[in-house]
């Protein structure tokens, strides 16, 4: 049998190259949003991709040691040990390497009392006597006595592991000038530093080799020891031993009896869905194509289309118009009661076609607003049929600014999908397809000026958004399900109105504020060069840690891959620490050159109307909340002077009297008291006190008006804290105490609020017991990470569980309360309007004579978003601006 017709069973040393990859690769530039690292998964994966390509393997194991000990040590305790301790950025990646592997169906082998090279060795001798091609992939040198006619080496250079020198027995010899069995006995000579096995002194490679090439084996040289002369012979001979005793320990074992046989190393297809899975928590976004072409799973590497489970046949859109489609659409109506999927193709936002269709069924419609051919298309989109769209917020929006009538949005696959993982990376409708119906969706080459292939058409779109209906909604809890029709469907609608309402914002003002900040942004910048004596790049960390760190010789703050810290959490706690005029001037600069950013953000986003229209993403977060883009209105400053001015350049619109803000006072901490049930809590809120200064005086023991506004402060910090897993120590940073009086201070609080101690304990129990936390409307986040046996992953996720539930609701109330507002001020027929929401708060512009109406609708609706054991506390500001509406 010929080298080519033989299987290939490709083994790989997986500490080895794991640790290779770790030190190769950049670990800041490695991690995810939760701070896990992941520079030696991401390493090794390349590489091991790379082999897959190249060789095509038929069979793959993957060794890993279980600890440094093994026989070895028992015999030599000194071995390895000089070895430094595992870097904290390493620990927890050859698990979530191995939950890889797993999921790409490769078979990982561990073996008590054994190094991985043991394993290698038995499986290349196993490989090779049962007529396998064997590639064996380490970092370990002592796998070079394993090279043979049937056994190839491919050992990473010292640059990391994306570059594999292949040694076969040629290379060696011209490498070493030894045969490859010979490598453990010149080691035995010279000795190897990183498994702590000193050699004989003064014996170095080349006289190694001298003396194997001439007496033929490392016995022959030491029965011949007392013929080699000179002060190098007398070393041999004193330390003949060492050599002995090395040459023992760097033989590989061939016979390890392992748990698996070489035709159960098949290379079996991968779990595309478990490699998704994973790939996302690890936030590797180009991995997944890369490992897919590899596989011979992606269409534009092998020429043909992709093999997918479970895949239909796409029907052909049909051309319908006039009394062909209305009765189309009442049959398919009546015979597809849960909805018919819809896609409105838009060009610069506004609508020129569109598709339906049922499972077995499209309609390409060549559709623009006011055609009288698509009478029944326009009447079927005002009527309560229901409709499934993915990502429908823009496309309803394209049709309310094009005065279309629409009703019955029924399933937005994008919300149902983020439901269900708010995690996930699925934000398309290529991508919900490709998860949840395991297929592709047709789509162009972005890369390519001359796509070749046609990406899908609207009829398409909408088939596959039908085709997802099933498996989402069977995906999600009778919770999720309940939270997807009751409040994210309708929210959806109210974010469409809100966003094409938009804000007037005065652009005088705001241009006014940019040209003082411009100003004092540079009077900073000039006196900080004063300082220091020349000019700098302020924006520049590589300038800054060069000023900071080596001009003015201040304390280093964490490292990071460039050097240190310059970020702004960084530099303000060395201000903190250590102040110093420049820092100072340094950080104000940022502050002003920051806030002059926003304004121009905003300014410029200003349209012909006069007004911002900012983009809600309904799916942004995890928590459920709803965040702002384009501009983002949910980062301007509240509590600092120039914040305020920008809010005051966000004014009244023409036609409308007044802005109206309504927010909810300590939203969380009423959600807290009311899931843990806590008395204390319970009374602060239904008596009106001030939470934080009765808090205070239960904790410090003084009277609520004796709590100073420094109690006031430091309870505050904790009582939110502690909901987001704060601990004494992040306390004592936040506060600036000592950890002593940060714990005193925790202490005091679970003494008298035990209620809260036990609810924040035991929503974590739960979770881990669950796999994620609930709502009181049932939103659901999964937390997988509770049972990780990675530590790093495992506490964030600890501290995100205690908070879900009381984030996730407030969110839920949030919306709750916008919708029914949005319900109420359509039934009464009120001018008066929504425009923003932010944070806690909702703004709205009041037309003349409707204060009091609007006030009472957004109080009432507010206060009644949730049936709480304490009140929900709504706060009303007026004013002719954002500023002045302030409350």
């Amino acid at each position: 049998m010929s080298d080519n017709e033989k299987p290939t069973l490709l083994v790989i040393d997986g500490h080895s190259l794991a640790f290779r990859a770790f030190y190769a690769l950049p670990v800041d530039s490695f991690s995810t949003k939760d701070g896990q690292h992941t520079n030696a998964i991401h390493g090794f994966l390349a590489m091991l991709i790379n082999l897959i390509r190249d060789h095509k393997p038929t069979h793959i194991a993957v060794a890993f040691d279980i600890s440094r000990f093994s026989f070895r040590t028992r015999e030599y305790p000194e071995y390895k040990g000089t070895r430094g301790e595992t870097p904290s950025e390493f620990i927890g990646q050859v698990p979530l390497l191995q939950d890889v592997l797993a999921a790409m169906n490769i078979t990982t082998i561990s073996i008590e009392d054994y190094e991985a090279d043991d394993i290698l060795a038995t499986l290349s001798v196993q490989g090779r006597e049962q007529g396998y091609r064997v590639l064996v992939v380490s970092g370990d040198r002592d796998t070079i006595q394993l090279v043979n006619d049937d056994v190839t080496l491919l050992y990473p250079s010292r640059m990391g592991v994306s570059d594999l020198t292949r040694y076969d027995a040629a290379k060696v010899m011209e490498r070493y000038g030894i045969q490859p069995h010979q490598y453990p006995e010149v080691a035995a000579l010279v000795g190897e530093t990183s498994d702590n096995l000193p050699g004989v002194p003064k014996v170095g490679e080349k006289t190694a080799v001298k003396w194997l090439n001439q007496y033929g084996s490392l016995d022959a040289i030491l029965e011949n020891a007392d013929k080699i002369t000179g002060k190098v012979g007398e070393s041999l001979r004193e330390h003949k031993e060492n050599a002995i005793r090395n040459r023992r320990l760097n033989h590989l074992l061939t016979d390890v009896e392992l748990p698996v046989t070489l035709d159960s190393l098949e290379k079996k297809p991968i779990d595309e869905a478990a490699v998704r899975e994973i790939f996302d928590k690890l936030e590797f976004r180009t991995m997944l194509d890369r490992l897919l072409k590899a596989e011979g799973l992606d269409e534009q590497t092998t020429g043909v289309p992709a093999v997918r489970t479970g895949a239909e046949t796409i029907p052909v859109p049909q051309q319908l118009l006039d009394e062909e489609l209305g009765a189309w659409l009442n049959r398919a109506v009546a015979a597809n009661p849960d909805g018919l999927g819809l896609t409105i193709e838009l060009h610069d936002g506004k609508p020129v076609a569109a598709g339906i269709a049922t499972l077995t069924e499209a309609v390409a419609l060549a559709w623009k607003p006011g055609g009288a051919d698509y009478a029944p298309f326009e009447s079927w989109l005002a009527s309560d049929a229901p409709k499934v769209m993915t990502d429908a917020k823009k496309q309803l929006k394209a049709l309310r600014t094009a005065g279309v009538p629409f009703d019955g949005i029924a399933f937005d696959t994008h919300i149902a999908g983020w439901l269900l993982r708010p995690n996930g990376t699925e934000k398309t409708l290529a991508h919900l397809v490709s998860r949840y119906l395991n297929e592709s969706l047709p789509v162009s080459d972005p890369n390519q000026l001359v796509p070749l292939d046609d990406p899908a058409t609207a009829p398409v779109e909408a088939w596959f958004t039908l085709r997802l209906l099933a498996p989402l909604t069977e995906a999600l809890d009778p919770g999720s399900r309940k939270v997807l029709s009751d409040i994210e469907m309708p929210t959806l609608i109210t974010l469409v109105d809100i966003e094409l309402r938009g804000v007037t914002v005065n652009h005088d003002q705001l241009a006014e504020l940019s040209g003082q900040l411009a100003t004092r942004a540079a009077d900073l910048a000039s006196q900080a060069y004063a300082i220091i004596g020349h000019e700098v790049n302020l924006g520049s960390p590589k300038q800054l840690q060069e000023v900071l760190f080596n001009e003015l010789d201040m304390p280093k703050t964490r490292a990071n891959k460039t050097g240190y810290s310059t970020d702004a959490g960084a530099l303000a706690d060395l201000q903190a620490s250590n102040p110093h005029p420049f820092l100072g001037l340094l950080l104000e600069h940022r502050d002003a050159t920051k806030l002059r950013q926003i304004v121009e953000t905003v300014d410029k986003a200003i349209g012909p109307d006069g007004r911002v229209h900012t983009s809600y993403v309904q799916t942004g977060t995890t928590t459920g909340r709803i965040s702002s883009t384009d501009p983002n209105l949910q980062n301007i400053p509240v509590r600092t002077e120039e914040g305020r001015r920008i809010r005051a350049a966000f004014e009244a619109g023409e036609g409308y009297e007044t802005l109206l803000t309504a927010d909810y006072s300590q939203i969380e901490m009423r959600i807290m008291a009311h899931l843990s049930g806590d008395p204390g809590l319970i009374e602060a809120f239904r008596t009106g006190e001030d939470l934080h200064r009765f808090v205070g005086s239960k904790i410090f023991l003084v009277a609520p008006e004796d709590v100073t506004n420094e109690m006031r402060t430091k309870v505050k910090a904790m009582s939110y804290g502690l909901a987001y897993g704060l601990s004494a120590f992040g306390l004592s940073k936040q506060l600036r105490i000592d950890s002593s009086e940060a714990k005193k201070l925790m202490a005091g609080y679970f003494e008298r609020f035990g209620a809260v101690r036990d609810y924040l304990r035991n929503v974590v129990e739960q979770a881990v017991e669950d796999g994620y936390t609930t709502t009181i409307f049932g939103r659901r986040r999964p937390f997988p990470d509770l049972k990780s046996s990675n530590r790093v992953l495992r506490d964030n996720a600890q501290r995100a569980a205690l908070n879900a539930p009381i984030q996730g609701t407030a969110a839920d109330i949030m919306k709750i309360a916008m919708n029914n507002i949005e319900k109420d001020v359509a039934e009464k027929q009120l001018s008066s309007r929504m425009l923003m929401q932010v944070h806690d708060e909702l703004i709205f512009e009041v037309a003349p004579g409707e204060w009091d109406a609007i006030e009472a609708v957004v109080r009432h609706r507010m206060a009644t978003a949730a049936d709480l054991v304490v009140p929900l506390d709504v706060h009303v500001g007026r004013g002719h601006n954002w500023d002045a509406a302030a409350h």
